[in-house]
């Protein structure tokens, strides 16, 4: 059995270097990518006459300074890292131990050790260490902005939170400066996007090749996890990968269910990758051994059609209420079961806009500006109420000066279309060999736009 000596060379920590290392990575110039990132949380705090922030989210502290440290982990038990940030100054408290990881990074001033208010940590005494807490901040915010600076917060218990108002700091809610500053890429930042979906692409077509009734959901899906990790992705973020009946309707958790013969398989991929990007399209594929139903082909039909009417619509300046008059209408028979959103933004996470369906608008939608360097994911599900199977199907965009750019490559399935399509779309013009016809970047290699049904 292999030793590993945890503690080899440890001195050099040359193994940090590879932190966010990718196969398709090396062009990519990741100091470039992470001063911008910061510079956009900068700008956006200014704008809002914002001092200071404290991130406690980890995906957060990751954009603005590319730091990582058991991200995961993190979430559920803060505020266990965190990150202070000024107009000039970036100071991370890290994980006790971890302090390391940080090293080399030129987004990062200096790293103290973080005090870990939660009840876990300090057990009956976490209002005393809440209070410490607030303190520490308390005294090196005034050291660094003077009395009573204007402090955006994000994910904090409250405890800490009130703790932090009573030591005399003006809090504002920071989640606005951060989600619109992570809403636009630069064309650096577009090459560790464009690497994750690739790694995810490659994972996804090993699990269309290992599909066979008998396999349960959950082995399926395990086939994803070993690509995406294999290589140096993150984790998969949600279970959407389910079969048959479990498919309609959508949001259920991937199982023990045993794949049958000739049932629809539907996968969200949801994958934190390469960089900390996310690679988000879905798919649905048909387990064999005979041919779809004509059922299951007309969903599938209706879903494609869906998405690709509304990636069609998409352009730079538009705004959200008329984005939303735009998309397509859903078939009656199929609205209670809609997905809750027309498209999103995509990042490091699903993030910022939200586009809600026409008829969901009024209660639940915002106005706002589709801009260039967006990243924007069309969603569809198409299944009827209480009955039959569900498609689920996903297309990841960027939006550029002039159009539309696809991002997600990952081919549909011939056997589920309808037999008009390649004549129906290809004479309109919407996209060729993966690329919109009205995008600016250069077509990628050609690839076929349907994988062929299999033997």
């Amino acid at each position: 059995m292999t030793e590993f000596d945890w503690h080899a060379d440890r001195g050099d920590l040359v193994g940090l270097a590879l932190l966010d290392r990718a196969p398709d990575d090396a062009e990519i110039d990741l100091t470039a990518v992470r001063a911008w990132r910061q510079g956009r949380v900068r700008r956006e705090m200014a704008a809002r006459g914002i001092d200071a922030v404290i991130l406690m989210d980890p995906i957060n502290i990751r954009y603005a300074t590319g730091a990582r440290n058991m991200q995961v982990f993190s979430m559920r038990n803060g505020p266990s890292r965190y990150l202070l940030m000024t107009a000039d100054r970036s100071l991370l408290y890290e994980f006790t131990g971890a302090l390391h990881l940080a090293d080399g990074l030129g987004t990062i001033d200096e790293v103290r050790p973080a005090v870990t208010a939660s009840f876990v940590a300090a057990g009956p005494r976490i209002a005393e260490r809440e209070q410490l807490w607030a303190r520490e901040m308390a005294a090196t915010l005034r050291e660094l902005m003077g009395d009573r600076p204007k402090v955006g917060i994000e994910r904090m218990n409250g405890g800490t939170a009130l703790a932090l108002a009573e030591a005399g700091m003006d809090l504002v809610d920071a989640q606005e400066p951060v989600e619109m500053a992570r809403a636009i890429k630069s064309a650096e930042e577009m090459k560790c996007v464009n690497a994750s979906l690739r790694a995810t692409e490659r994972g996804v077509a090993e699990l269309r090749a290992a599909i066979r009734p008998g396999l349960t959901e959950a082995e399926l899906w395990s086939v994803l996890h070993r690509s995406i990790i294999a290589q140096n992705g993150d984790y998969v973020e949600t279970r959407l990968l389910n079969s048959g009946a479990r498919t309609n309707p959508w949001f259920q958790e991937t199982g023990d269910k045993v794949i049958g013969a000739n049932e629809l398989i539907a996968l969200d991929t949801d994958v934190v990758g390469c960089h900390g990007y996310y690679s988000d399209f879905s798919r649905t594929f048909h387990a064999g051994p005979e041919r779809p139903t004509a059922q299951q082909r007309d969903l599938y039909k209706v879903a494609h059609e869906q998405v690709h009417h509304n990636m069609d619509i998409l352009q730079p300046g538009l705004s959200f209420r008329d984005y939303a008059d735009a998309a397509w209408d859903i078939p009656e028979k199929y609205h209670a079961n809609r997905y809750y959103l027309s498209a999103h933004g995509c990042g490091m996470t699903g993030e910022y806009p939200y586009l809600y369906h026409r008829g969901d608008f009024s209660d639940a939608g915002y106005d706002g500006e589709i801009k260039p360097g967006m990243t924007l994911c069309v969603e569809s599900f198409i299944g009827e109420e209480h009955q039959g199977e569900g498609v689920k199907l996903e297309q990841q965009v960027l939006i550029t000066e002039t159009g539309v750019e696809l991002l997600s490559r990952f081919p549909f399935e011939e056997a589920l279309l309808a037999q008009d399509w390649q004549s129906r779309w290809s004479m309109k013009g919407r996209y060729s060999n993966g690329s919109f016809r009205h995008g600016t970047v250069p077509a990628p290699e050609p690839i076929p736009s349907t994988i062929e049904e299999k033997t």
